[in-house]
């Protein structure tokens, strides 16, 4: 399952957005360190499902719909916040990175108002530049690589260039508690331009320059501007949004707001989506409340945003697709009957043997092609999944 991190400072609303994206209830205070185990949740990817260009009526194992939707679980990890040297162990600084070791990406929760010092005391709202806060989670999540990446370096380079070892396998013997893929290291030593430079020949500038940028291939972050409807954020998340990639819009209060109206049965909502529907009577303070967050967040950014910071992190971010695998694909539906039951979150790549190996070991043993059930043509190995691809293995092993 995919793992994100939710990282930041203190008292920018990570928890809110932990609770607004998993409904899961987690302590909130106004204070540093009010989470010190690390919560952990399932939240939920959104993809138009596949059934409304099919014309059927799917039946969810792995996942669920709602609407035309479906939402496919990944894991979020909620850690303790960040502050200034916690790569050198301050705070709960060695704690946070731990418990960040098998994120595939980051989301950064930011106080886009600027309300919040460096350390997330409150302070006058505009008074702080979240670029600062970016600059400052960045700087300490590559000075934690470049302390495990560096460690022992020459000693290490040493063994691997007398030996005559791969080194990129032993570069990902030595970084696999990062969750690190050899993809990773790959891509890393050719952005680098490092590939055929031996190791012992690596400088300091160059184990920076390696180490900076496999956090950035491995743990690609996405800035979740929280605080979004307050009227000092915009004008940041405009700056924001010039400098960085991936930067959401988001006011967690108000996703976390309308989940619970939908779960007492007040109104309907589908998460991200731009609008929702009332459907019981309402006190004059719920009208209120559902008023402003239709008029300060939704009108305006067109959702909350928490779950398109959740969506970027695993569709853009991490360049992942949607396949649905079938075993009768003239019904799209497993042996049970089951119509589409499972949807898989693969990288964008991933051959049929791959999603072979995924579902079950024994069909790639004995691959022989697979299926588009789509459009019933025959697919060989060299054949890219695309994504809502909906696919069948043939395989000469009989699944166990």
């Amino acid at each position: 399952m995919i793992e994100l991190g939710l990282v930041g400072k203190t008292n920018v609303g990570k928890s809110t957005f932990f609770s607004a994206a998993t409904l899961v209830e987690v302590e909130r205070a106004n204070r540093p360190f009010v989470t010190i185990e690390p919560n952990v949740g399932i939240a939920y990817v959104k993809n138009r499902c596949v059934h409304t260009e099919l014309h059927v009526v799917c039946n969810p194992r792995n996942s669920f719909c709602m609407g035309d939707y479906r939402f496919i679980p990944v894991k979020l990890i909620d850690v303790a916040g960040l502050i200034p040297g916690a790569h050198l162990g301050r705070g709960l600084g060695n704690k946070f990175l731990d418990d960040l070791r098998k994120a595939d990406a980051l989301i950064h929760v930011v106080d886009a108002s600027g309300s919040t010092d460096e350390e997330g005391r409150p302070v006058e709202p505009g008074s702080r530049d979240p670029e600062d806060d970016v600059k400052f989670v960045e700087g300490e999540l590559n000075e934690w690589f470049l302390s495990i990446v560096s460690k022992d370096w020459q000693k290490f380079a040493r063994t691997v260039d007398n030996s005559g070892k791969d080194p990129v396998d032993a570069l990902l013997s030595k970084l696999s508690g990062l969750s690190i893929t050899r993809y990773h290291i790959l891509l890393t030593l050719r952005e680098t331009k490092l590939e055929n430079v031996k190791l012992l020949q690596w400088g300091e500038e160059d184990l920076r320059k390696f180490a900076v940028t496999l956090r950035q291939i491995s743990k690609p972050i996405i800035i979740a501007t929280n605080k979004a409807d307050l009227p000092q954020s915009k004008e940041f998340i405009r700056k924001l949004r010039e400098k960085h990639e991936f930067v959401v819009p988001v006011s967690a209060e108000s996703e976390l707001a309308l989940k619970k109206a939908a779960k007492a049965g007040l109104i309907e909502y589908i998460p991200g989506e731009p609008t929702f529907t009332v459907k019981a009577q309402l006190t004059s303070k719920q009208k209120s409340a559902l008023e402003y967050i239709k008029t300060n967040v939704l009108e305006v950014y067109g959702s909350t945003g928490v779950q398109e910071a959740i969506n970027t992190a695993v569709f853009n971010a991490l360049n992942v697709i949607v396949v649905y695998p079938v075993e009768d694909e003239r019904k799209f539906a497993d042996r049970n009957g089951n119509v589409l039951p499972d949807a898989l979150l693969v990288r964008r790549g991933t051959k049929p043997r791959e999603l072979a190996e995924m579902i079950h070991t024994e069909l790639a043993k004995g691959f022989l092609y697979a299926i588009n059930a789509k459009t019933k043509t025959r697919l060989g190995e060299d054949y890219e999944l695309q994504h809502n691809d909906v696919i069948k293995i043939v395989s000469s092993t009989a699944r166990g």
